[in-house]
């Protein structure tokens, strides 16, 4: 094992490779690169450290590396979540020129998620070494950001014992994060000239009563007692279109907002809570999409062997939601745990290094204890 500077000046040169390849998801918008050339590097990069490397197409263009490290029999095996794809790159002046400055790594992806997928690299090479009785698998996956076509595909084909998803939670333990359900509501009017009121039918104004609505409901929400890790459930208004000129009647209007969850909401309840809101108002209702919150025991080993790693035993939840759902629904106990970063899908992202070598050293720890 290489001494903290070595250890610390490895992170960054692998973040910083990383993070020089534009793997912008292509489902942001128009030009994103996607993922293809930085599944290539890494594949590559664990093949030579001795992982046994299988790339899969989770859609068309769209490739997941999987890397194992074979154990020698007869221990429980840990998965290594990190996702590939980044968010666009508007306003930012050198995203993918790393820049190291004060103990920090700057660049696009740096904290979202590519100094996590470095350290889970090297942990993935430390086990690759050690011949561990466990396999290490370090997934390392597609479109994470848009719709998380990549982990889905990877609980399709394997399973762990247990896994670490290593989003940065700014060194928490998070045992928890909420869901959330995208929704679309619409209203109908009749279309006519501003002159002939006897004829229109403001399908804008239809849509005050919902959006008063909306406004009850989170409140309400946001009053209750909530999760003891991640506080209450909310509701919010995302994008309103309708209408096409100030002399005209809008014929429709159409609402798209999102409902965060918490552990025990489910989406069933999501769509009564809106179709209670629209009743009278001749709305329509659709979810279009939505992710499950996660919750873990804070008793499952993969916890505890974090906790004593780092040497304390706290847990929290964090509000964002990650793949660590969908392994969690896979039937893996999950806990989700990374370093702290700054400027998330802003113009100046970064990764602290320093916070970046204690969660490799964490990783590493739970490897070699649940693979043992």
């Amino acid at each position: 094992m290489p001494d903290s500077t070595a250890l610390q000046r490895l992170l960054a040169e692998l973040t910083g490779q990383l993070v020089a390849i534009d793997s912008t998801n292509p489902d942001l918008g128009p030009g994103g690169a996607g993922e293809e050339e930085i599944a290539a590097s890494v594949a590559d990069w664990l093949r030579r450290a001795g992982l046994e490397v299988e790339v899969h197409e989770a859609a068309p263009g769209r490739p997941n590396v999987v890397g194992v490290a074979r154990g020698s029999g007869g221990g429980r095996s840990l998965l290594l979540n990190a996702h590939l794809d980044t968010v666009g790159v508007a306003g930012m002046e050198s995203p993918f020129m790393p820049l190291v400055r004060e103990g920090r790594l700057y660049g696009r992806g740096a904290g979202d998620m590519k100094g996590s997928l470095a350290a889970i690299m090297l942990v993935g090479a430390a086990a690759a070494r050690e011949g561990l009785r466990g396999d290490v698998i370090v997934t390392a996956v597609a479109d994470e950001e848009v719709g998380s076509v990549g982990t889905e595909d990877v609980v399709r084909r394997l399973t762990a014992d247990a896994a670490i998803v290593a989003e940065p939670t700014e060194e928490v333990v998070a045992i928890a994060h909420k869901g959330f359900a995208a929704f679309e509501i619409e209203t109908e009017g009749n279309a006519a000239h501003g002159s002939r009121p006897d004829l229109g039918v403001d399908a804008i104004s239809a849509m005050g009563p919902v959006l008063s609505g909306i406004a009850a409901l989170d409140a309400h929400l946001r009053s209750g007692a909530g999760h003891p890790l991640l506080g209450t459930g909310s509701l919010h208004a995302s994008v309103i279109e309708g209408g096409q000129e100030y002399s005209s009647y809008p014929a429709r209007c159409l609402l798209l907002g999102e409902r965060r969850t918490i552990p025990g909401e489910t989406v069933d309840a999501v769509h009564a809570e809106l179709e209670a809101i629209c009743a009278g108002t001749g709305a329509s209702v659709r979810l279009p999409f939505h992710r499950s919150p996660f919750e873990t025991a804070a008793d499952e080993d993969v916890v505890t062997a974090l906790q004593r790693a780092l040497g304390h035993e706290e847990v929290g939840g964090v509000a964002f939601w990650a793949d660590s759902a969908l392994l969690a629904d896979a039937g893996i106990p999950t806990v989700v745990f990374g370093p702290i970063v700054g400027g998330i899908h802003g113009v100046d992202e970064w990764v602290d290094l320093a916070s970046l070598e204690r969660c490799h050293g964490a990783y590493l720890a739970v490897a070699r204890e649940i693979c043992a």
